[in-house]
């Protein structure tokens, strides 16, 4: 049951996307707002896809790729629905809606039956961990395609050449808002993600830390928020700077998340 729902979720994003490109086009607030309640059930019917597979399987699901994918896609659409209500960022959508999509299709190439739990899993730690870390990872993601958007925007602004269409885009204060605003929610969640990351390896491989790839890599990423974190406080970075700090970032989530999991191995090759 819990698949048919995550199909049905997978064409209300589509839909979505659909909208949010033709209103990128055509500038038409009916197109946004049809694209925006696709997107608020999209995200609804995932979220009670995901319920749903959580008592089918009797343990929270983000224990292989495919609930991984799924579940990060399920907390970017969220983190999505919270920002625009915000900042009215309606015309973001246009870029988070398309690589929302396409992470849930790849999600739907991997085997989506449920297995039994590895031993190591069955833990309570299991959804305090997986889901700090993944909200924390879907927020950054988002920061990551804003850092993107106002480093374009301020080079349309710098070389004085400027498609129609980027007028629509929210101005370099409102980006750099929403990015520090992303690196003041996500960070916390990225801290007490590795935290309990790391007190689960206590209880399950007998050490808090044991320089696992995937350990490390959480650390790296840690660490070049911290920074972005400390400079902004203490010495003010604002913008460019904290736009490509924000990319880096997240390229560190990208091999933390992915590239561990498909190259490194390790302790966490069970995702």
């Amino acid at each position: 049951m819990n698949i048919y729902f995550f199909y049905i979720s997978l064409f209300f994003y589509l839909l979505s996307t659909a909208c949010y490109l033709l209103f990128l086009t055509m500038n038409r607030n009916i197109i946004e707002k049809f694209g925006h309640y696709s997107l608020f059930s999209g995200f609804c019917i995932h979220f009670l896809a995901t319920l749903v597979r959580y008592f089918n399987a009797g343990y929270t699901p983000i224990t292989n790729i495919y609930e991984s994918l799924s579940f990060f896609s399920l907390c970017i659409a969220g983190f999505f629905l919270y920002l625009k209500r915000i900042y009215r960022i309606e015309i973001i959508g246009c870029i988070v809606l398309p690589i929302l999509s396409v992470l849930l299709i790849w999600a739907s190439t991997f085997p989506a039956e449920i297995r039994p739990l590895p031993p190591v899993l069955k833990s309570y730690w299991l959804p305090i961990h997986t889901i700090f870390s993944f909200v924390g990872n879907a927020i950054f993601f988002i920061s990551f395609f804003i850092s993107l958007l106002y480093l374009v925007v301020e080079r349309g602004i710098k070389k004085k050449k400027f498609p129609s269409i980027a007028t629509r885009f929210p101005s370099l204060e409102t980006l750099d808002l929403i990015n520090y605003r992303c690196m003041s929610y996500g960070f916390p969640f990225l801290t007490v993600g590795i935290i309990t990351g790391s007190i689960w390896a206590s209880v399950a491989w007998g050490s808090y830390w044991s320089w696992d790839p995937k350990e490390t890599w959480s650390l790296v990423t840690w660490i070049v928020y911290a920074i972005l974190i400390h400079n902004r406080l203490a010495i003010g970075w604002r913008g460019r700077k904290t736009a490509y700090m924000m990319i880096i970032g997240f390229f560190s989530i990208l091999i933390t998340f992915l590239g561990v999991n498909f190259f490194a191995g390790g302790l966490h090759s069970y995702i």
